[in-house]
Formats: structure tokens, sequence, C-alpha cells
């Protein structure tokens, strides 16, 4: 089975408009939430939200920006910085079998919102003719692919918030079986609207945390009353080891192993065991090869609701037994909140960041400990330690799972 590396990142975030401004504030422990500012927030229960701040697309025409909703734009910006960063430079051959696989949970909500609001008020020959390819959640990878010529496997999964993870998991599948050498794979979303901050607070899934907006996400604290909307994008370049050392591009780490199963349990609720969490974390340590000893930590889910904090840390001593009471674990939307279709992708990069540099992101906000949340939760501050070995957890609304498993390259 061939090897499969990381060569290139790119994020979009809360936090910052690339890795470097990104990895910085994570790793000092900042927060990105704040008040709501692209609507009036007056009339909901939630008023707050990690929005991305800043942001500018410069190498796209206006014209075609117009064709594309946000959640586009953010995974365009990411897959510059990652195809820059990997040094990568597509050849005509080699352009007929580069992949491109771009998770989205939801897609273009905001232009759905805006559209639907032209046909009520001017009628339906006012609704804009890019309406529907603007709102499909796989259009960010038809983009991708259409701006740098990318005529390989193409597609988009959804699946909630593992949306991102899952199109990590399936690339390295491709990979590894042969079928292309590289994939630009990700996660993208932008799903701050009136309407998706609606349906959010009519589920009572969001905290209310108005007052203080950058402690609202506090992930395994005993106060953690929902999680915060995020958005952004996350997109690497996977390539096979054999393909990377060939061109000789800087490899962060090696994609070890991927995991998915379901909660079969409940549309939104985890598994109050965390069964399901368990299976996903255990299949994707016998895909990497990995014994439960050699995990030096765990890039949680971690969303800052009462449920899911509790059923991930039931899920991780499932696992590991004592031995969960070692491991480091740390959730990253304690501050960039939780970036849906996006969050996977966003946060596998954390780790291979983790891995690549030997400093583990806090879980900030960490201030009352939850007798039933009682493991190493990296609380407040960043820590550095030899990370060898780091899984990356998602799990979305229907019961979606996926562990994710990189390691450090040992060329």
């Amino acid at each position: 089975m061939r090897k499969v590396v990381v060569t290139g990142i790119g994020l979009v975030t809360p936090l910052g408009n690339d890795v470097k401004t990104s990895w910085q504030n994570l790793v000092e422990g900042k927060s990105g939430v704040d008040k709501i500012s692209y609507f009036d927030v007056t009339s909901y229960d939630t008023k707050i939200g990690a929005e991305v701040k800043n942001f500018t697309l410069e190498n796209i025409p206006v014209k075609e920006k117009r064709k594309m909703d946000l959640f586009v734009q953010f995974a365009i910006k990411a897959t510059e910085e990652a195809i820059k960063d990997s040094g990568i430079e597509f050849s005509e051959e080699e352009k007929e079998k580069v992949g491109v696989i771009i998770g989205a949970g939801i897609g273009g909500l905001r232009v759905i919102e805006q559209q639907h609001k032209i046909l009520i008020e001017n009628g339906p020959n006012r609704v804009s003719p890019f309406l529907i390819p603007m709102l499909i959640p796989d259009i960010a990878s038809g983009n991708i692919a259409i701006l740098y010529g990318l005529k390989g496997i193409n597609f988009c999964t959804v699946s909630a918030c593992a949306s991102g993870a899952h199109a990590l998991a399936i690339s390295l599948n491709l990979i590894r079986s042969g079928v292309t050498d590289i994939i630009i794979a990700g996660g993208t979303e932008s799903c701050i609207t009136p309407l998706g901050l609606a349906g959010f607070c009519s589920m009572k899934a969001l905290s209310t945390r108005n007052d203080q907006p950058q402690k609202a996400s506090r992930p395994f604290d005993k106060e953690r009353d929902g999680f915060v909307m995020g958005e952004g994008a996350g997109v690497v370049i996977l390539e096979s080891e054999e393909h990377a050392k060939k061109r000789k591009s800087n490899i962060y780490c090696e994609f070890v192993g991927a995991g998915m199963s379901c909660d079969g349990y409940h549309i939104t609720a985890p598994d109050p065991e965390g069964y399901g969490a368990y299976l996903s974390m255990k299949y994707a340590l016998l895909d990497a090869g990995i014994n439960l000893q050699e995990v030096d930590y765990i890039n949680a889910h971690g969303t800052s609701t009462p449920l899911n904090d509790k059923s991930e840390t039931l899920a991780i001593k499932k696992l590991f037994g004592e031995n969960a009471y070692k491991i480091p674990i740390s959730s990253i939307k304690s501050m960039i909140g939780h970036l849906l279709g996006a969050a996977g992708a966003v946060e596998f990069i954390s780790s291979v960041l983790t891995v690549k540099t030997g400093i583990i992101p806090p879980t900030i906000n960490y201030e009352y400990p939850d007798p039933e949340c009682d493991l190493d939760y990296v609380p407040n501050v960043a820590r550095e330690k030899d990370v060898k070995v780091a899984i990356s957890n998602s799990f979305g609304f229907g019961g979606h799972n996926v562990t994710l498993v990189v390691k450090k390259y040992e060329g």
C-alpha cells in the first residue's frame, strides 16, 4: 500500500486568512469569537459567532467573484496558499489525474437567502441565473478545478460537521490505491447568515453567552452551554510519497490512517455512550497500523455542547482505558468556534502542525472542571511535546464519525 504525505497547507479561519497567522493565534490561545457583524442580531437569542475578518480574494476578477458564494471564495483562497506552500507545478499530463475533493456541510446558504428575498420582492424573472451553481456544495471543488485546469476525480463530501474529514479520508484511500498521485482536499463553510443562525438557535444548540463572546466556546468545561458558529476553510495537498520525493517537496507529515463509522442513534444528538466515536477511532488506528500506546495527542471534536463533550470523553476512555488520562487532548473550537463542514479539515491541519512543530494548541476557557470530562484537555496554555502520532476527530449530525491519523515523517 502506497504511503501518503502532506506537502502543502492553506487556511482561512476566524483567527487569520493564512496558515501563519491562524497558527500563531491558536498557539497563543486567542479567541476569534465576537458579536456577529454580518447582519442585525437584535432579535436572536445568540448574537455571537466566529466570523472570518478582513477577507479578500485578490486573484479572481470581480465579475467572477460575484458568481461565487463566500464558502467557495474561502476554499479558493486556502487552495492558493496550499499550492504555493507545496511548490507544486502541475504539468499538462498531471492535470489529467489531479483530484479535487472539498467537503461542505451546507453550501451556499447566503446566496439562497439573498435570492429568495429577490424572488419574493421582485418575482421569479429577477432571480440570478447563477443561483443554482452558486449554492450547490460541490461548486467549490468545481471552481478550483476550473481555476487550475484540473481534469482528475472531482466531487464534494456532504456529511455535516464531518464533511471536511470525509474528504480527506476518501482522498487518502484514492491515493493509496493508485487512482492518482495528487489530490487537493479539505473543507469549507460560510453559514453565519440570518437563516443559519435562526435554525441553530431554534435547536438550542448555540451558546448564549453574549456578554462574554470570547469565553463562550468552552469545550469540556462544566459551564459550557452550546457551540459557537464559525466559518472558514482548510485545504491540503496530499501526494503519494513517491511523487513527493521525486519532486523533492517539503513533507509536513505522513497521513497514515482514517476510520469512519456511524452512531445509528439520532439525527443530531451523539450516542450518549460514545460508541460510534469509539469505533471511528478504533478503525482509524487499525487502518494506520498504530498501537493505542503510540498515540501522543488527540485533536478533539470538542464542540462545547453538554452532550458531545461528555460522549467524546467516554469514547476516548473506552478505547484507551487508563492510558486515556495520559494523552493530551485539546479542542481548537474553543478559539475558532465550530466551522461545520470545514471543521474537520482545519482541525486536521492543526494536527499536522502539532506533529511538525511539537506544539499542542490549548483548550481555552477551561475554568470549571466537569467530573464527567476528567481527562487532560491542555487547559488554557499551549504545551510543547514531541508528538509523533496525532489523531483528529470529527463528528456530524446524522451520526457521521471520522477519525484521521497523522504521523511524523521519518523519510
